[in-house]
């Protein structure tokens, strides 16, 4: 029998991007030799998260894989709706990159001149009909194999709100992906909320309080470093994004490298040195795919760019598992400092 090992998912937000963590999760899964004790999401990380968890209470393995697939799937269809997508000479350059496309430009001109409620005083939202067709509160909340911890971060006071398992629904969802230049805030229990990525983007603390297993695999989808400087406004725009949204993932790697050292060197002794936890920390990415690609990608929802993700995120998380199971429950796979100090 094959060995398994017990781990957490923190799974990035990035819009269709997220069809790239499908794609890793599907290839975790079809594995099966590491068992998910909790997982941590923001914005599409967290609707990823949560089609997992119920398809996984209704069907275990198989069942989230399916459930993935028949989400991300639906999506891809509701693409003929979005003025977001590839011309003719896109698709004969083989182009994902659509910043500049004239979709993106009209789309970037209204968000500058209206705000979200002006462009959609009726509020419609195609999303959340989305999720009312694959989101089920009530099998989510049941999947006690797995726990979840969802970002949100709140407008007023602009900290991170956790929603956990039992407290998932349509809204926390909604609100963990919620752009402040494309949607109204989503108000839950008097509180209004933005995207998640602000404060956490994934977030990685709730592990630290709230489950055993050391070993953290993220799931990135955002770029955390590019070799050049940009240049033109979209190439600015979309290094701005990364940064915004990478920043509160860079302060927790800090704090938990700080800790590392600090058991690594005996810098702390008694009592208090049992309560600490040294977290192994892994990635799963592909900065050949991704990096080319800008951040109006992330609204191209295009069957054929869904599947062009998905198929990456197979092969970037068959060749972690190749390249890095054995690590897991003993070392880092990713060097913190290196990365993020």
């Amino acid at each position: 029998m094959a060995e398994t090992k017990r781990i957490n998912l923190a799974l990035q937000g990035g819009g269709s991007h997220g069809a790239f963590t499908w794609g890793v999760l599907d290839a975790l899964i079809e594995d099966g030799r590491l068992v998910f004790e909790a997982v941590s999401g923001t914005s599409a990380g967290a609707m990823n998260a949560a089609i997992l968890l119920q398809g996984w209470a209704k069907g275990g393995p198989a069942g989230a894989r399916a459930a993935l697939a028949a989400f991300w799937g639906e999506l891809g269809q509701m693409a003929v709706a979005s003025p977001i997508r590839r011309t003719p000479l896109d698709r004969l350059q083989g182009n994902w990159n659509l910043d500049e496309s004239a979709g993106a430009l009209w789309a970037d001109i209204i968000q500058r001149t209206l705000s979200p409620w002006q462009r959609n005083p009726l509020k419609y939202d195609p999303l959340r009909d989305l999720l009312r067709r694959h989101f089920n509160a009530e099998a989510v909340h049941a999947c006690h194999e797995v726990k979840a911890f969802i970002a949100a971060t709140n407008v007023r006071t602009g900290k991170v709100r956790i929603f956990t398992r039992d407290e998932l629904s349509i809204d926390a969802l909604l609100a963990s992906a919620c752009l402040p230049n494309v949607h109204d805030a989503v108000e839950i229990d008097g509180e209004a909320y933005w995207d998640g990525g602000f404060r956490g983007n994934p977030p990685i603390w709730p592990f630290i309080y709230n489950s055993e297993s050391t070993d953290v695999v993220m799931v990135e989808v955002d770029p955390p470093s590019r070799t050049e400087i940009p240049r033109s406004n979209a190439e600015i725009a979309d290094r701005l994004n990364e940064i915004t949204f990478g920043g509160a993932l860079m302060a927790e790697m800090r704090a938990i490298a700080f800790v590392q050292e600090l058991i690594d060197n005996g810098a702390i002794t008694g009592e208090f040195s049992t309560r600490l936890k040294k977290l192994l920390i892994h990635s799963i990415a592909d900065p050949t795919t991704l990096v080319p690609l800008g951040a109006v990608s992330k609204f191209n929802i295009e069957p054929e760019f869904l599947q062009m993700l998905f198929t990456a995120g197979r092969a970037a998380g068959t060749r972690w598992l190749f390249e890095t199971f054995d690590k897991v429950g003993r070392e880092n796979s990713v060097d913190i400092r290196a990365r993020f100090l």
